[in-house]
């Protein structure tokens, strides 16, 4: 559903206490999701997910909201004010976009798409 928050990134100073806090405090289990890449994926619902990984911007999660259609939403950001990356493709998966709302919020977009990538 278009708006649905899809997945959160949580930039950690370290990993892997961030890992250790969300596994404690929702049982989270997670993976890596990135091959060359410190990105621990969780998935916390159906269709819904959670990350950690090393940053020095930690203290700000980025949340992703969904889209049926990431080039129009990505353009609507622009208009409204906001700035937006073009696409980039998870192969297998589907495409994101990394944004920042009117105030210079971060966020993304994300849209599922199996061909994505390829």
């Amino acid at each position: 559903m278009a708006g649905e928050v899809v997945h959160i990134e949580l930039p950690s100073k370290d990993a892997d206490r961030a890992q250790s806090f969300w596994s404690g405090l929702f049982g989270w289990s997670f993976g890596s999701a990135m091959e060359g890449m410190d990105y621990r994926m969780a998935q916390t619902s159906p269709g819904t997910g959670a990350a950690v990984f090393p940053s020095d911007k930690a203290g700000t999660p980025i949340f992703y909201f969904a889209t049926d259609d990431i080039d129009a939403s990505a353009a609507k950001v622009s208009e409204l004010g906001g700035e937006a990356t073009g696409k980039m493709p998870v192969p297998g998966h589907g495409w994101f976009s990394s944004c920042k709302d009117s105030e210079g919020n971060p966020f993304g977009l994300w849209q599922v798409d199996a061909s994505a990538g390829s």
